[in-house]
């Protein structure tokens, strides 16, 4: 029920971008970009750079159905800032090598990461950095990603990664599960500048990202806390989990003997 729930007010901010009336309340439909297929007064093609960025680093993004029809999803973005050969897209909830062949030889390099959370993952950090790298990414809501992760063997044997940071994420017209949960969009141009040690590619890939975000708030939409923070100041409308309860305590207390220390 938590998870429908975000995703029901996530829902509603998708519906902030749709062209429904006009001032005369009839059906109307604005011009849209053919690049970005956003109506022409919220496009976010001029914030993205005049050439693609050049990176090492090669992408698999699978992708949940569902995301395909998303009108606030980040992969385009991505897509249209890096070299097209960089960055493929396979769209599905099952992958195996006989229904998707073109994924064994790229599974069977030892160059390749699965960027997930868990406690099997190392710091993407203590990666060396002399190498080029691909990277395959869930896309996803965060119970579809669990869901893809989960339900094909293929994921578990390539080696995890994740990303630790302490900045909260840019994309904020979506209910993240903590503060620190990233986009598809940022994860991956965080992991690029790392293991390319090119920290100005973050800023250039997020770049169109951010604006989405203000046109959206300037449209109707709200800036939205994570629901980390919402539950830890009381803000969760739900009643909440046993294991929930028990992780804030446990967090509460952690935080006394600090403080006490």
């Amino acid at each position: 029920m938590e998870t429908e729930n975000l995703h029901n007010q996530n829902n509603l901010d998708d519906f902030v971008c749709l062209d429904i009336f006009d001032d005369d309340n009839f059906l109307t439909k604005r011009p849209t970009c053919d690049r970005c297929k956003r109506p022409t007064t919220v496009c976010w093609c001029p914030f993205l750079p005049c050439e693609p960025v050049k990176v090492e680093t090669n992408l698999f993004i699978l992708q949940h159905p569902f995301e395909e029809s998303r009108c606030l999803r980040t992969v385009p973005i991505l897509q249209n800032c890096i070299s097209p050969e960089k960055c493929q897209v396979i769209i599905g909830k099952r992958f195996n090598y006989l229904r998707n062949p073109e994924l064994k030889p790229v599974f069977d390099l030892p160059t390749t990461l699965l960027l997930y959370p868990g406690e099997d993952a190392i710091d993407i950090t203590a990666l060396p950095t002399d190498t080029s790298y691909t990277l395959v990414l869930l896309d996803g809501t965060w119970a579809q990603a669990k869901g893809i992760y989960s339900q094909n063997a293929i994921l578990k044997t390539l080696k995890k990664v994740q990303i630790k940071i302490e900045e909260k994420s840019k994309y904020v017209i979506r209910t993240q599960p903590s503060d620190t949960s990233l986009s598809t969009l940022e994860t991956a141009a965080l992991a690029i500048s790392t293991l390319e040690k090119k920290p100005h590619i973050y800023e250039v890939l997020t770049g169109p990202l951010v604006a989405l975000c203000n046109f959206q708030i300037q449209h109707g939409a709200s800036e939205h806390q994570s629901k980390e923070f919402r539950v830890e100041n009381g803000l969760w409308p739900k009643p909440l989990r046993r294991s929930v309860q028990k992780r804030l305590a446990e967090k509460w207390e952690k935080e006394k003997s600090k403080s006490n220390s």
